[in-house]
């Protein structure tokens, strides 16, 4: 665990887009979290979601921020509603496909062989199946799912990206004197992988969650906003789709439109920003190009 927590404290410290991208990530997650204290202090006491609270298509105040939608609803309260759903998705899919991705790219890079040519054989099937119309017929014939069952699908489809660039950071790894001087201290190959090998793979093992993360989000809202994701939970991309088949835009009702735009471009340039500092940090040429 120190030896963890100081791999974090230098990469921290080594990279301000780390930090700048780390900070907007908790930001968000922070308003996930506490969105129902948020939804209540906007509300005053009472549901901000509730239909008819308000009067509709309110243009934004200092009562609601921004605005209401065509049945009253504060608009702010639904996209922190919302923010808390997407991420939940993301966030269930970006585990399940990172242990899926760890799995296998540890056993196909640590045992090479037939082992690592089979493994590697099905991570590259994965990877040219076009996921995208796949995700949209088992929605389709999948409606009224719960969004963990979403997530599910969604991260079958995620794990072969990190599997691939973490299997072949394994792969340099393996060869590493301080392994073989494992190997001759007795270690099994669980100890080697885990108090070894998987330290100095951390950072790959975060952007790997991170993107995978970040990847099924945007795919729900893919989804919703071509009609086939759960429409029973509110996130993202089912306001998006509101806003397009209300005609949000031509009313002037922008902000249900903008609100749920901005959260993901933002989101997307924290995680982005997490990974060029990495690549920055852990690549010396590129190190040297930003001149860090």
């Amino acid at each position: 665990m120190r030896r963890f927590l100081h791999a974090l404290w230098s990469l921290w410290s080594s990279s301000i887009k780390v930090q700048v991208g780390a900070l907007i990530l908790a930001f968000f997650i922070i308003l996930a979290v506490l969105h129902p204290v948020i939804a209540n202090i906007i509300g005053h006491g009472n549901d901000p979601l509730a239909i008819s609270i308000n009067p509709p298509w309110e243009l934004p105040s200092w009562q609601h921020w921004l605005g209401t939608d065509r049945y009253g609803r504060d608009i702010l309260a639904m996209t922190v509603t919302a923010l808390s759903a997407s991420l939940e998705v993301g966030v269930i899919a970006g585990v399940l496909s990172t242990v899926i991705g760890v799995v296998i790219a540890f056993t196909a890079g640590y045992k090479g062989g037939k082992v690592d040519s089979v493994l590697s054989s099905i991570t590259d099937v994965f990877l040219v199946v076009p996921s995208f119309p796949l995700l949209i017929t088992l929605s389709a014939y999948s409606k009224g799912v719960s969004l963990f069952s979403v997530a599910v699908i969604l991260a079958i489809f995620s794990w072969p990206f990190a599997a691939r660039t973490i299997r072949s950071q394994v792969l340099s790894l393996r060869s590493r004197p301080y392994v073989e001087l494992a190997k001759v201290t007795k270690l099994n190959d669980f100890e080697i992988i885990f108090e070894e090998l998987m330290p100095n793979l951390l950072p790959f093992i975060g952007v790997g969650f991170a993107s995978a993360s970040l990847g099924s989000i945007f795919a729900l809202v893919g989804l919703e906003v071509i009609g086939l994701g759960p429409s029973s939970t509110l996130d993202l991309g089912l306001m998006l789709n509101w806003s397009q088949s209300w005609g949000a835009l031509s009313l002037g009702a922008w902000p249900i439109f903008v609100a749920p735009v901005v959260v993901l471009a933002l989101l997307f340039f924290s995680v982005n920003l997490i990974n060029i500092g990495l690549e920055e940090v852990y690549n010396p040429r590129l190190r040297k190009t930003a001149g860090a």
